[in-house]
């Protein structure tokens, strides 16, 4: 158990609620250490096709926790020793975002007022948002003297133009939901949080209704993409498609279309434990 979030799982959605609003969710190193366990025990268990991630009360997430701040790796860094182990804290920190884009299910974040600092590096990570009106954005590290390093200036750029990326991290500007679903960052503006949680579990369970495998080679392939030229991730997609190709699922699915009705799908296997 967490005490910065809960976990719920149901008819094949996981929902992910980060629960401490008196401190708008800012994260804890109970998030950094509980987060990407339970990304990854939600995968082994093959079970959830699709998960949210949502928040409790008026704003989204305030960012990294001002008590993290004070481990002594971010605190003593004098020594060359000393700078080594902040950087595998670093790099223990990206590695908890990174379980979101590593799990084989694909994550939606619903958001509402502040998603700011390791809040939006933390959203950027999520394959789909749907944003509340009074939602914004926000690199928030420039205004205490530091840069962002947990994934928006890795991220954000591949999902936001380049000017406005840098215009954020420069000087800690605000991106509206608005502004953001402009520029394609949020799928949808909706009023509120509610409205917003309601349009994230409608596209869960229209992932959860799809063939699984076939959603986890989608994602697989979508973030490999990304990250390569259009050569490479076509040789990759056919490996993955090969891979996965299932002919039951894709009877059943086209058996189901011919007659307007709903296929069933099998769970993806759980993972091997070593």
């Amino acid at each position: 158990m967490s005490e910065s979030f809960h976990v719920q799982e149901a008819d094949g959605v996981a929902t992910i609620t980060l629960c401490n609003p008196k401190t708008s969710n800012a994260l804890t190193l109970d998030f950094w250490r509980a987060f990407p366990a339970a990304i990854r025990t939600l995968d082994a268990t093959g079970t959830a096709r699709a998960a949210i991630l949502a928040a409790e009360g008026k704003n989204f997430c305030a960012g990294m926790d001002l008590s993290v701040f004070t481990n002594p790796a971010m605190q003593d860094t004098d020594e060359p020793a000393a700078r080594a182990n902040f950087y595998h804290l670093a790099r223990l920190m990206q590695a908890a975002l990174t379980a979101i884009e590593q799990a084989r299910f694909p994550v939606i974040a619903a958001i509402q007022g502040a998603c700011v600092g390791a809040g939006l590096e933390m959203a950027a990570a999520c394959d789909l948002r749907f944003c509340a009106a009074d939602a914004y954005f926000k690199i928030a590290e420039i205004d205490i003297g530091m840069m962002a390093d947990v994934g928006s200036l890795q991220r954000l750029p591949k999902l936001l133009p380049d000017a406005v990326v840098k215009q954020m991290a420069y000087t800690g500007m605000n991106l509206s939901a608005a502004r953001a679903a402009a520029f394609g960052f949020a799928n949808e503006v909706t009023a509120d949080a509610e409205a917003a949680l309601a349009l994230a579990r409608t596209a869960a369970a229209a992932i959860a209704a799809r063939a699984p495998l076939a959603i986890a080679g989608s994602k697989d392939s979508l973030l490999f993409a990304r990250d390569h030229s259009v050569a490479d991730a076509l040789e990759r997609a056919a490996w993955v498609q090969a891979a996965i190709w299932n002919t039951t699922d894709i009877k059943d699915a086209i058996a189901a279309r011919m007659v307007k009705g709903t296929a069933l799908f099998q769970d993806l296997p759980g993972l091997p434990e070593v």
